[in-house]
């Protein structure tokens, strides 16, 4: 099931930086929210709510709903800042969506089967080359993640972005046009997101095997 992020917003009609500390001292965060048809708001948010909702992976894939004076609107997180070294947020950014229009977001990536793979059973590591994907898709088919089974890989394996199985409604953007594209253009395009690769004690191992090997043909010779 999704997780539901309902977030409480009030209006906010001071600016500047020493409205925005004052606010801070208070434990508000400022934010805005801007997009769509209408004029950017300038909001404040209570900072230990969002910190909280950030435990969740979710909440950076999601469509959120911001409760503004009791009007709710979805919206999606386009930018959180933090303090410098302080565990602090300092502003976040709010984006308008449009239900009825195709949105583009970063979701995470979940590799399964990762300790099953034939690779990694035989000494090699695993290695995520990506831990997110770009996607476009309409707000109501938005995933909270996606799933990437990779128990069958093998040493040497990898998993491109147009093998990886997508839920009904999404798209990679990165892929669009791919089979009209040069052999080099598609394969640049086409990345990797994850692959296994031999470590060494594999690499003198299956070279002590293949010199055994060697050894043992040119005896029968």
């Amino acid at each position: 099931m999704a997780v539901q992020f309902d977030l409480k917003a009030e209006l906010r009609n001071d600016k500047g930086k020493g409205a925005s500390r004052r606010l801070r001292r208070e434990g508000r965060l400022p934010a805005i929210v801007y997009g769509g048809d209408k004029d950017p708001v300038s909001l404040t948010l209570d900072h230990d709510e969002i910190k909280h909702s950030m435990e969740e992976e979710a909440f950076f894939s999601s469509v959120l709903t911001l409760d503004i004076a009791g009007k709710k609107e979805p919206v999606i997180l386009r930018d959180l800042q933090r303090h410098p070294y302080k565990p602090l947020l300092t502003h976040v950014d709010f984006q308008r969506i449009d239900e009825n229009r195709e949105m583009h977001l970063a979701v995470p990536l979940h590799f399964e089967g990762e300790e099953k793979s034939e690779g990694v059973k035989k000494g090699g590591v695993f290695s995520r080359l990506m831990t997110e994907l770009d996607v476009a898709c309409l707000p109501r088919d938005l995933p909270s993640y996606i799933e990437v089974d990779v128990s069958g890989l093998d040493i040497g394996g990898s998993i491109h972005l147009s093998e990886v199985e997508l839920p009904e409604g999404v798209h990679i953007p990165a892929l669009a046009g791919l089979e009209e594209m040069s052999e080099e253009e598609a394969h640049e395009h086409d990345a990797a997101v994850c692959t296994v690769v031999s470590t060494r004690a594999v690499t003198e191992a299956e070279e002590a095997e293949e010199a055994g090997e060697a050894e043992e043909g040119a005896g029968e010779e």
